[in-house]
């Protein structure tokens, strides 16, 4: 199916977070009827991610079509739950597209994108909006170690990304998707005009 084999790459969603802006865990959230944990997994299997692994923490989920794998440090920031959810991936996973659950407007397209850009043998892909790099992103496997080492405190694969920028693939989604996120209860105000 892909350039790298038959296995497809895995999508990892980061839901461990307390929500502490947003007064409440934004996994938990419900937008348009559904749970932003559902729609994040939802949203990886159906642009092409198998299997889905959700990372959770400060609340407990359940989340059908979904591994989840609990983070007990999920207070220490984002990075414990990268490290936890490559950890967690099975050993035949190939890459990841890693998606964060506060972001409700990324679509299977964006991550489709992603895909196809590893199939055409990026190692690493990132969506891109005006140019910026933002979420979702593409990591293949060679690479778990070094994000998983620079994952520290409040920060994911940024620091890898940065430190690497000659393996990055952009890959433009402005006109399929958006990266604006639910931290604030404005901000949820805001989606929901």
């Amino acid at each position: 199916m892909t350039l790298h084999g038959a296995q497809p790459p895995a999508g990892l969603l980061l839901a461990a977070g307390g929500g502490s802006r947003l007064g409440r865990p934004k996994a938990l959230l419900e937008l348009d009827g559904e749970r932003l944990v559902d729609r994040g997994v939802r949203t990886l299997r159906d642009g092409g991610c198998a299997p889905v692994v959700v990372v959770a923490g400060a609340v407990t989920v359940e989340v059908i079509g979904a591994v989840v794998v609990p983070n007990p440090d999920w207070a220490t920031g984002m990075g414990s739950s990268l490290r936890a959810g490559l950890a967690a991936l099975p050993p035949e996973c190939p890459a990841a597209v890693i998606a964060l659950v506060d972001q409700p407007r990324i679509t299977p397209a964006a991550v489709s994108r992603l895909l196809t850009a590893y199939e055409n043998g990026a190692g690493v892909a990132v969506a891109t909006y005006g140019g910026r790099p933002r979420n979702p992103v593409l990591i293949s496997r060679e690479h778990f170690p070094a994000v998983a080492a620079s994952a520290l405190g409040d920060v994911g694969a940024r620091p890898f990304l940065r430190a690497h920028p000659e393996l990055i693939t952009p890959v433009a989604c402005d006109d399929v998707a958006s990266p604006d996120d639910i931290d604030t209860p404005a901000d949820l105000a805001a989606y929901q005009k």
